[in-house]
């Protein structure tokens, strides 16, 4: 069996990505990391810090973002796809650049990549997810954002990374350019695996948090359509009223420890004298759906949306 880790990233250092830990992080389990790399700017060093990590498994693409080609967040999608063509793995293990593996969870995650390995109907594996929110001690459970994804595919040149690379899709007749059709697209057939993602997209300086929107909406929407959408806003992003969020009492990765102590922002997380900002997920609707859902739903979304079919196969020597 041979697994190859893929991811795609641009600007990392700049936007206060973790990505050597998100690579360092599964490192153990794969036997190659492809990256496609995109042209950053100046001041930016990304190259330097994944070249840090000396490891041989680790094969950089050099790529260049076409963001008119590829609009609405497809370029991250397009991104994606070029590492996972380079990918040579029988599976093929996609992690975002914010996204991480606690170590606990690696023999879990190999065992059920071998167990699967035969079961052909088995296209991808579904992970949990823990989305920190502010800082490395609270996360977010809640109706406004998914509990699960696709993080393991079956190398198949017809599964291709779809919208803005939050998922994955079989496109047997895929044009290469439109990664947002629905028409003659197929969700995978998934199985759980016992492993959850830890997604530190959310944990940045305000100041960071806030460029990196920025930048996100941009290549969103086009640049015009950023300065429009912040124009109004604070330079520094407020991360609302986080005492109402899950505290998170366990172990980080350790691959994230170094990054974990330059955290600095307390201080920022509740400013004084200014009304705490509302989040999607601070709204009454969302509160009272999570609410239902953790209480008597066992954590299962009402009318919650699945980019997956959910099978439950049997391992081969069963």
């Amino acid at each position: 069996m041979f697994i190859s880790g893929f991811s795609m990233v641009r600007n990392a250092t700049k936007l206060y990505y973790p990505v050597r830990a998100s690579i360092e992080s599964i490192l153990p389990i794969v036997d190659e990391f492809v990256i496609a790399l995109g042209s950053g700017d100046a001041d930016d060093h990304t190259l330097e810090e994944i070249q840090n990590i000396q490891s041989g498994k680790i094969k950089i693409i050099h790529t260049e973002w076409d963001l008119k080609k590829y609009p609405g967040g497809g370029e991250y999608a397009h991104q994606t796809d070029i590492a996972k063509e380079h990918c040579k793995g029988d599976w093929l293990f996609y992690l975002q650049s914010d996204e991480v593996i606690h170590e606990k969870y690696l023999p879990a995650i190999k065992k059920r990549c071998d167990e699967l390995l035969t079961n052909r109907e088995v296209e991808g594996l579904l992970f949990n997810y823990k989305h920190f929110w502010g800082d490395y001690s609270h996360y977010i459970v809640s109706h406004a954002w998914y509990p699960k994804e696709i993080r393991i595919i079956r190398n198949n040149p017809e599964i291709h990374s779809w919208r803005d690379a939050q998922s994955f899709r079989r496109i047997p007749a895929f044009n290469g350019v439109n990664y947002f059709q629905k028409d003659n697209t197929y969700k995978l057939k998934v199985a759980e695996v016992d492993a959850c993602v830890y997604h530190y997209g959310w944990v940045r300086p305000p100041e960071m948090m806030q460029k990196k929107r920025v930048s996100f909406e941009t290549h969103m929407q086009g640049n015009e359509k950023a300065v429009s959408i912040f124009k109004e806003e604070p330079d520094v992003f407020d991360y609302g009223d986080i005492s109402k969020l899950c505290i998170f009492n366990e172990t980080h990765p350790e691959v994230m420890r170094d990054f974990i102590k330059k955290f600095n922002w307390q201080n920022q997380l509740y400013p004084h004298n200014s009304q705490l900002k509302k989040h999607k997920h601070d709204k009454f609707k969302y509160r009272l759906l999570s609410f239902i859902e953790q209480k008597f739903l066992k954590g299962n979304q009402i009318a919650g949306f699945k980019n997956y079919e959910l099978i439950h196969p049997k391992p081969a020597n069963q």
